[in-house]
């Protein structure tokens, strides 16, 4: 089992940064990789953005792409989501979730159906 917890969402202005923090516990850090996902009322669960196990490799969403940045400090078995020019449209709640094994197909990254632990979430709001 892992154990999934999401801090640093909140309410700020567009165009300003945040950074959420996924803190893991339970199962081995390096055994899987972690992605983030993202939910706004009304919408399908959406992927953010992935970190594989090791770090070497990260997948983003085309339309966060330069403005986002994943990283993992397996140390401190956390995930971190660098958000910067933050925009009304970034407003969601954000999910962090881990794959049940260290390797999955390149393509599954992006779907939530390879993730097997979720986080409750973080709120996000970004006013215009």
């Amino acid at each position: 089992q892992v154990q999934l917890v999401e801090s640093g969402g909140g309410l700020v202005q567009a165009g300003n940064s945040l950074r959420l923090s996924c803190a893991a516990s339970g199962r081995a850090f390096r055994s899987y990789a972690i992605g983030w996902f993202r939910q706004a009322p009304g919408k399908e669960r959406d992927f953010v953005a992935a970190i594989t196990w090791s770090g070497s490799s990260t997948y983003y969403e085309d339309s966060v792409k330069g403005r986002v940045t994943i990283s993992r400090d397996n140390a401190k078995t956390t995930v971190y989501l660098q958000m910067d020019s933050l925009n009304p449209e970034d407003t969601a709640v954000y999910y962090c979730a881990t794959t049940p094994t260290k390797i999955i197909p390149s393509s599954g990254y992006r779907m939530a159906r390879f993730y097997d632990y979720w986080g409750q979430g973080t709120q996000v709001t970004v006013s215009s």
